[in-house]
């Protein structure tokens, strides 16, 4: 982000959007704005309010797909379309893909990456989740310059690399195994597994009187919409949540974390019948 951004610039932000994106940009002076992806559509970027939403003031459009929060992947053709503005406008992609291949029966994940399209793209992903290594940290960001645009922000990023000097070692190590010699299989089972808890909570919040979870494509974690001319006693997704700690002992994070008033968000990584006691509690 402070490779392609200076103090000023904006980055454009997805809605709902992961909370340490504008935490970051607020430390370094960069402005943010947002583009809305639309909850009716299972969180699609709204294309239009894109376009409507780049200036000469912003300097990158960062995506996030899979999505945290959201639980949703894109389609190629919504992908294509995404780089279509992006390129039309001029803009860069800063594309978090963290979540890469984490995908549910049905869809098929797509990196931006793999479009053919000018538009300059830093993909960025690591082990921490499909590999399940969350604690002795590794990622990488992969610059794709098409029409040689990014050598000085590359150069930048190389630079700004130095004030970390160095991931954890064993990891580091391991890193060509990690990477070439997972059996496919045990992959295929974390996903499964994911999916599994995913779509048990998602078939008994649908059973909630109040409640609209939307529909879990991958990554780990639901979205649910609280109803609030059902649920009249609570004004915001954040009484919702106290509430729900304070008489069942279930902790969610309320919407407005993630710039979504009106809904909450569970993480689906737990076993499947912990997951179930929890959504009974709710």
């Amino acid at each position: 982000i402070t490779a392609i951004c200076n103090p000023g610039d904006v980055l454009l932000l997805p809605e709902p959007c992961f909370s340490l994106y504008g935490t970051i940009c607020s430390s370094y002076g960069i402005d943010v704005a947002y583009y809305r992806c639309m909850s009716d559509k299972n969180w699609e970027v709204d294309l239009e309010d894109l376009k409507a939403k780049i200036s000469p003031s912003v300097k990158a459009v960062l995506l996030n797909n899979p999505s945290n929060p959201c639980g949703s992947s894109f389609t190629r053709s919504h992908v294509e379309a995404i780089l279509s503005v992006c390129n039309a406008a001029k803009v860069p992609v800063i594309s978090d893909e963290i979540y890469a291949g984490q995908v549910f029966t049905g869809h098929t994940f797509t990196s931006v990456s793999d479009i053919d399209t000018e538009v300059p793209r830093i993909v960025v992903g690591g082990l921490a989740k499909n590999y399940i290594c969350p604690g002795w940290r590794l990622g990488w960001s992969i610059v794709i310059d098409p029409i040689g645009v990014m050598g000085d922000i590359l150069a930048g990023m190389i630079a700004l690399s130095t004030l970390l000097v160095g991931p954890n070692s064993l990891i580091q190590a391991t890193l060509d195994d990690i990477l070439n010699h997972t059996e496919e299989s045990y992959l295929a089972g974390v996903r499964k597994e994911i999916e599994t808890t995913a779509t048990k909570a998602y078939e008994l919040l649908k059973q909630c009187k109040g409640l609209t979870p939307t529909t879990p494509e991958g990554a780990m974690y639901l979205m649910i919409g609280i109803d609030a001319t059902i649920l009249k006693s609570f004004s915001s997704g954040i009484e919702f949540a106290k509430a729900l700690q304070a008489e069942e002992n279930v902790q969610v994070l309320p919407g407005e974390i993630f710039r979504c008033p009106g809904y909450f968000r569970i993480v689906t990584a737990k076993p499947v019948t912990l997951v179930a006691e929890a959504v009974e509690r709710i």
